[in-house]
């Protein structure tokens, strides 16, 4: 299992690092697990970097639906207010929207921070880690 905190750690470098070049725009999938992590790290982070937003990129309306617990979408409605903007990616759900909300995270981003532990998997965060982008490397 990996190591939670050490992840988030690194992400809030990597954060403070694109902050300190200018960086203000942070846009999150609005998935559960490091999407929501990290969504809840940027909106800490905001008491040190007030000008910094915070966008979520959600896939399709009612995608909580989807084996979300009680719990995780307790949590998604808490979170959802303190967006700074809210962009729904497609029209219908589906696997299709999952991976048009993952596209347009990569295309309009110069850099990414991204946790995929097997890149060559088929999962949709190994598709999006592969995605071809014109960002930069940190």
């Amino acid at each position: 299992m990996a190591d939670l905190k050490a992840i988030e750690a690194q992400a809030e470098r990597y954060i403070r690092e694109l902050y300190s070049i200018g960086v203000r725009f942070f846009r999150v999938g609005g998935a559960m697990g490091f999407d929501t992590m990290m969504a809840q790290r940027l909106f800490r982070l905001r008491t040190d970097m007030p000008d910094m937003k915070v966008v979520l990129m959600y896939p399709f309306d009612d995608f909580t639906a989807d084996g979300w617990t009680d719990a995780e979408k307790a949590l998604y409605a808490e979170l959802l207010p303190k967006y700074d903007e809210v962009h729904r990616v497609a029209e219908r759900g589906g696997s299709g929207a999952y991976l048009e909300r993952d596209r347009a995270l990569v295309n309009g981003s110069a850099y990414c921070i991204a946790y995929c532990r097997h890149t060559k998997a088929r999962s949709g965060t190994a598709f999006t880690v592969r995605y071809p982008a014109t960002g930069q490397p940190l």
